[in-house]
């Protein structure tokens, strides 16, 4: 008689309707529509006022929509407007099909071709679950917490197409583990062998503190009586986090040999119940949010990079952490802004021996890590919430904008309140840049916004020591903290800002405002420039620093992220000198040149 408990095979299709998949199709079609024009992948043709059309290379097959090229040659479309063409006579719109009949435009390498349709086709299947999932519409999100809005995002990377692909999760892996289905999710905790595991923390903390702190203590006395249990010493151990698919899915498997000679002991389920986060490795504390975030790592690939997490590079994370925190708290202009970071506080990688002399840098070496960075709760005062960045860009399946309700919401002008946002959040990132050349990785998901009474009020960095860079040769660095260090070419340290933030961030939240008329995109770059200005005016030491780096050049290299996916989207980037890899195809004319 079978007693083994069937999945439901109908659990993880629900959200897969006629309606949800075409809604999802038609959603991600504007996008690569949209952003293979920005790229230049694509030359849409002017048909009619503000209609245009794109055919395939034999000219068989049509797409027409109605556009507006609006600053930095963004494509806003009409999602409502796109149809598709075959020999005149008008089909059904479907992503995996765009993409196979431009395969030749978009330089796909054939052999990576499957691989990238099957990040397509789980990024629509993203999408048709969030379509069908919504649980609060823009103007009711403006009310929720942070994690209520953390899960209500749907958008992903604005830039990337290929954004929710999780290659190696099945689809009860989806319910079970993704962001968007956020189901509770308890951490599997292992015992490490000291000969083989490093902890590593900032010199305020140490291992017992850390583990005291973020173990529940019936669950660390059980576990401290597992090790004993097996006849071996528990000062001999480390005990950390692990993602419950990382275990099944590839350490019972890869380090077998460690569990068999009792160098890696499985200790089981943890009882506080953590939230996947938009970044799907990281994991924030649900029974207790002011504990750290668990960030751990997850052999899946996930836009462009399998999600490890090298235990070498753990080592050096809580110096760098320290080092970074160091330089911002003594910074009386970033301290006058509130700008403050996310500290990456304790690590914990462990070393596998059989693999480790084919390369660190192999997939294989980088699977079993913990890291525990600083939750955002702590830091918040009582009148103030906090919610991802990235909210600023979301709309709502009736395409109703976030941003716009909550700027409704403040009862403030929405001159006001972006001006509000950039002293925030571009403020300081110009301060970091021009006084320290120091640069991070800013996009919506990297940075948590404070807001009191709907307004912002300071910025919160997260991800710090994986893509924090320093461009000063002259800045002594910690020796653990020289990984940082990054010897770039002089021309493209402004692009640091240029692209990352206008052309990657702002681009994208100023087609929102201007498309629901809430601040034409004119006004929006006056502010910005304006804030520029502010600061400049207010720093005359660093005059020659932004002399340099100069701002307002009529035109800048635009970077293009697809076309680096599509290059080779398993590894988009080589980690050890990630500027060479980078894609600029045209110029962006500068929206604040002539303002």
């Amino acid at each position: 008689m079978i007693t083994t408990v069937l999945a439901n095979p109908d659990q993880s299709i629900g959200h897969i309707t006629k309606e949800n998949w075409e809604n999802g199709n038609l959603l991600l079609i504007k996008k690569a529509l949209s952003e293979f024009a920005h790229e230049q992948l694509i030359i849409p043709v002017l048909e009619d006022q503000h209609k245009y059309a794109v055919s395939t290379p034999d000219g068989k097959i049509k797409y027409t929509f109605k556009a507006k090229v609006l600053s930095l040659h963004h494509w806003s479309i009409e999602v409502n407007s796109i149809q598709k063409f075959v020999e005149d006579k008008e089909v059904f719109l479907s992503l995996t099909e765009f993409i196979i009949e431009f395969k030749s435009v978009l330089g796909i390498p054939e052999i990576l071709l499957p691989t990238y349709l099957e990040e397509i086709t789980s990024t629509i299947y993203s999408t048709a679950f969030k379509i069908s999932n919504q649980k609060f519409t823009a103007s009711e999100l403006v009310n929720q917490e942070y994690q209520e809005i953390e899960h209500a995002m749907t958008e992903g990377h604005p830039c990337f197409l290929a954004n929710s692909g999780k290659n190696g999760f099945n689809s009860l892996d989806f319910i079970n583990y993704s962001p968007e289905a956020n189901s509770p999710v308890q951490m599997i905790w292992l015992a490490g062998h000291k000969s083989r595991a490093t902890f590593s923390c900032i010199e305020s903390l140490n291992y017992d503190k850390v583990i005291q702190q973020e173990l529940d203590i019936e669950d660390y006395i059980a576990f401290k009586n597992t090790i004993k249990s097996k006849g071996l010493d528990t000062e001999d151990y480390y005990i950390f986090p692990v993602h419950p698919w990382q275990w099944f899915n590839k350490l019972t498997m890869i380090f077998s040999e460690d569990i068999a000679f009792g160098k890696l002991i499985c200790l089981g389920y943890g009882k506080d119940i953590y939230s996947a986060q938009q970044s799907i490795r990281t994991f924030f504390n649900l029974s207790n949010p002011e504990k750290f975030y668990a960030k751990t790592a997850l052999s899946v690939i996930n836009m462009g990079f399998m999600r490890g997490l090298s235990p070498y590079y753990m080592e050096s994370t809580p110096a760098i952490t320290m080092w970074v925190d160091d330089l911002v708290k003594k910074d009386a202009y970033l301290q006058e802004k509130g700008f403050t970071l996310l500290g990456e506080v304790a690590t914990l990688g462990y070393r596998n021996f059989l693999y480790e002399p084919l390369g660190r840098a192999i997939p294989h070496n980088k699977m079993l890590a913990t890291l525990w960075r600083e939750s955002p709760i702590p830091k918040l005062e009582q009148s103030q919430k906090c919610m991802t960045m990235a909210a600023l860009l979301h709309v709502d399946n009736e395409g109703k904008a976030f941003v716009k309700e909550l700027i409704d919401a403040s009862g403030i002008s929405p001159k006001q309140w972006i001006s509000h946002y950039l002293d925030s959040y571009l403020s300081p990132l110009l301060h970091c840049f021009y006084k320290h050349e120091m640069v991070f990785m800013p996009h919506g998901e990297n940075l948590i916004l404070v807001l009191e009474d709907n307004i912002p009020v300071k910025a919160i960095m997260k991800d710090i020591t994986e893509e924090v860079m320093i461009f000063n040769p002259n800045i002594p660095l910690p020796e653990k903290a020289k990984r940082i260090y990054i010897d770039m070419d002089e021309k493209l340290k402004v692009l640091c800002l240029q692209n990352d933030i206008f052309e990657f961030f702002f681009r994208f939240l100023v087609a929102i405002l201007h498309e629901n008329k809430v601040m034409h995109q004119d006004e929006f770059w006056e502010l910005v420039s304006n804030c520029i200005l502010e600061y400049q005016i207010a720093h005359p030491a660093l005059q020659s620093q932004f002399e340099k780096y100069d701002l307002f050049v009529s035109e800048f290299d635009a970077c293009c992220l697809n076309r680096l996916q599509l290059k080779n989207n398993k590894q988009m980037l080589d980690l050890t000198t990630p500027t060479e890899s980078l894609q600029f195809v045209g110029k962006l004319k500068n929206p604040i040149h002539s303002i």
